[in-house]
């Protein structure tokens, strides 16, 4: 898109093209320098939210793929170093030919935002490497439910803290009613199932994943608004892969016999189900906030996720108790929806950072 016309802005003077390094881009009297490339703005709302819904689909879809890979290679965190390897070879693919990815990282060189805007990667990372142990055992439904519980509570903290680019959000009785709705949810899919130590602690694992999707949400919108929604995966990537890595060496993964690769291809596709995951929540906070960003990924979730567990074979099925569940989900993600903005005296966005 052409930034204003050079001429209109000094009245009287000509307006010359000027390169970098120039005469006119050093400031000679009379000459204009040109504008720089305006960066492409947001979506429409509506488009946005699509976007994300059919994210929400491909994150039931990668979990479940993480659990079963992980499973069938005897090693969790394979499937996941599987997953960030697959998305960082995409990320490589996009910056040798697509231009605007190039341009996004090359433009938060210049807008600078603060250093833990970058740290967002660490929180899909950690969603990846929980996917994996986790879906196995509590089903994929049951997994996103407590994942949902965690990203509203930790949304309520991300919104009041003013993380997320569109600034500070006030903790609203509809916002806290709808984090509490969300807890009330994860209790009730576990009726009728064994609760012992290790299915408890798996769904707080599962909770604190969640939160770590809020902050992931915010922190990559943060460095989309600083630059471009394909910086803002590329970034994603960067911080998560080493991540992810590093979890595995830890967790043995690289050592002892090497493990017998499965053949089924749809296994391999949790790289390119992350990329479009990345893409989506960047590109729904930059247009519709992080709140109805959440909103449309529960939706794609949920629906993805309740039909997985009906239809894979070896699946837990669509259980009462989890349908019940994900509907009160369904009200809380409403609930905390209610439009109740109320933005900081003083926070303002400027390249990413807030002030005030």
């Amino acid at each position: 898109m052409a930034g204003p016309d050079p001429a209109a802005a000094v009245p009287g003077a000509e307006a010359v093209a000027a390169a970098p390094g120039s005469a006119a881009a050093v400031g000679v009297p009379g000459v204009v320098p040109p504008a720089p490339p305006r960066r492409r703005g947001p979506l429409p709302v509506w488009a946005a939210l699509a976007v994300v819904t059919l994210a929400g689909v491909a994150s039931a879809a990668q979990g479940a793929t993480n659990g079963e890979l992980g499973v069938r290679v005897g090693e969790p965190t394979l499937a996941a170093v599987v997953n960030n390897l697959g998305g960082t070879l995409l990320v490589v693919v996009g910056l040798a030919v697509l231009p605007s990815m190039r341009a996004g990282l090359a433009e938060l060189r210049r807008t600078r935002p603060p250093w833990w805007s970058y740290l967002g990667g660490l929180g899909g990372a950690a969603i990846v490497v929980l996917g994996a142990y986790v879906v196995p055992v509590l089903g994929v439904a049951v997994f996103t439910i407590a994942q949902v519980a965690g990203s509203s509570l930790g949304g309520l903290a991300v919104d009041r803290a003013g993380l997320a680019p569109v600034g500070r959000l006030a903790l609203t009785g509809p916002r806290v009613a709808g984090g509490l709705l969300g807890v009330a949810a994860v209790t009730l899919a576990q009726l009728g199932q064994p609760i012992g130590d290790l299915a408890v602690g798996l769904v707080l694992l599962a909770v604190a994943g969640g939160v770590g999707v809020a902050l992931q949400s915010a922190l990559n919108g943060r460095i989309s608004a600083a630059g471009s929604a394909a910086a803002g995966v590329a970034v994603n990537f960067a911080v998560s892969t080493p991540a992810v890595l590093l979890v595995a060496a830890l967790a043995g993964a690289f050592t002892g016999p090497a493990p017998a690769w499965p053949d089924a291809w749809y296994l391999y596709t949790s790289g390119a189900l992350g990329v479009a995951i990345v893409a989506g929540l960047v590109i729904g906070v930059r247009s519709a906030g992080v709140l109805r960003t959440g909103l449309a990924l529960v939706a794609g979730q949920l629906g993805g996720a309740l039909l997985l567990d009906a239809l894979l074979p070896g699946g837990p099925g669509a259980r009462p108790a989890v349908l019940a569940g994900a509907a009160l989900t369904l009200v809380a993600v409403v609930v905390a929806g209610r439009r109740n903005r109320v933005a900081a005296a003083g926070a303002e966005r400027a390249g990413g950072r807030l002030v005030g």
